[in-house]
């Protein structure tokens, strides 16, 4: 059970850094681009400003990584844009695997637990005094034993369902960042063509 125990208490924490951290991005991140995108039309200093101010927000690093570029080419924005958000994957993927790891070696875990448990149940057992006081505590040794296992998946369980939510909250990010990323390349686009 210590061993669960441990996990449980790394799911709880990474489970809440993960919420912090996308409740920061979902909160701020629309309305950002949104206004990044309408100043970058008509003053660019003014964008490149704003999103410095939210730097903490991974879309605003990927925008600034193109941005700070002089004159690029439309071809150079494009590869700017996608290097930053290849940079920034990590920090949006973060802790997947040590979610990953926790759902498949919790109930493992709490097998392990049980088993032991049960050998030590059935240990106590002596073949003749079937129906005795022994039968008692190795029934009740079989109760312990099986807690084990409910506590492994309980710990599984819990963390695969924020695990999945974290997944999804991921791609959802991806999606965003490839269409605010492609309407700031044909904003930009236009830009270049007018400037060359």
């Amino acid at each position: 059970m210590l061993p669960l125990l441990v996990l449980s208490i790394l799911a709880i924490a990474l489970i809440l850094e993960r919420i912090n951290f996308w409740r920061r991005v979902t909160q701020r991140q629309n309305r950002l681009m949104r206004e990044v995108l309408h100043l970058y039309q008509q003053n660019p200093p003014e964008a490149f400003l704003k999103l410095e101010q939210n730097s903490d927000l991974p879309i605003a690093r990927i925008f600034l990584a193109a941005l700070e570029l002089k004159r690029p080419t439309p071809e150079q924005f494009r590869l700017a844009l996608e290097s930053a958000v290849q940079a920034e994957l990590p920090i949006l993927k973060r802790f997947n695997t040590a979610f990953e790891t926790i759902i498949s070696v919790s109930p493992l875990l709490g097998l392990l637990g049980t088993i032991l448990g049960l050998i030590d149940a059935f240990a106590a057992l002596r073949i003749g005094d079937i129906g005795g006081q022994t039968t008692v505590g190795v029934t009740g040794g079989i109760s312990e034993a099986l807690i084990s296992t409910v506590a492994g998946l309980s710990v599984a369980i819990a963390t695969l369902i924020f695990a999945n939510t974290f997944r999804g909250l991921y791609r959802r990010q991806l999606a965003l960042i490839q269409e605010y990323g492609g309407k700031l390349e044909l904003i930009y686009l236009g830009y270049y063509e007018r400037i060359k």
